[in-house]
């Protein structure tokens, strides 16, 4: 066997740790969110990124921030505006266009959901210190950089 195959393979092994490694971690924070908050991961990241916002925004740049399709992340919404932790309002500039942006009480639960999903995070990368996570962020970095040709 060559280095580059042996290389090639190392490369291989390493992908399929990682998506393991992130398959679980994700399984673990949707029970985690599921168990204690009667929530979903999806519920979680369409309030995470309506919080990070500075208003309401538009569908189509709430679906694009999340990398899924307009319906899924409708569907999502749907469900939020239910619960009364969104709302959804007509754009002043296009009558086709509707913003949502969570309500006061959308943004008290993303806070509590927040704070509670950093903790249980933290749990999960206790083993990790300050040099290794300058790392693995390094390592991360490179890879995105490669990625780009």
């Amino acid at each position: 066997m060559s280095r580059e195959t042996t290389l090639s393979r190392r490369r291989l092994r390493t992908w399929i740790r990682l998506l393991r490694i992130t398959r679980s971690t994700e399984n673990r924070l949707r029970e985690f969110l599921r168990v204690n908050f009667d929530t979903t991961l999806p519920r979680f990241d369409v309030a995470a990124a309506l919080y990070r916002n500075a208003g309401p925004m538009k569908m189509s740049d709430l679906s694009q921030r999340l990398l899924v399709s307009n319906g899924n992340a409708t569907a999502v919404v749907d469900r939020l505006e239910r619960d009364a932790l969104v709302r959804r309002v007509p754009s002043g500039d296009d009558r086709r266009v509707v913003l949502v942006g969570l309500t006061d009480k959308g943004r008290a639960w993303f806070e509590t959901l927040a704070a509670a999903h950093e903790q249980e995070v933290n749990a999960i990368f206790a083993g990790l210190d300050h040099d290794d996570l300058d790392t693995i962020r390094d390592l991360m970095r490179r890879l995105e950089d490669t990625g780009d040709d």
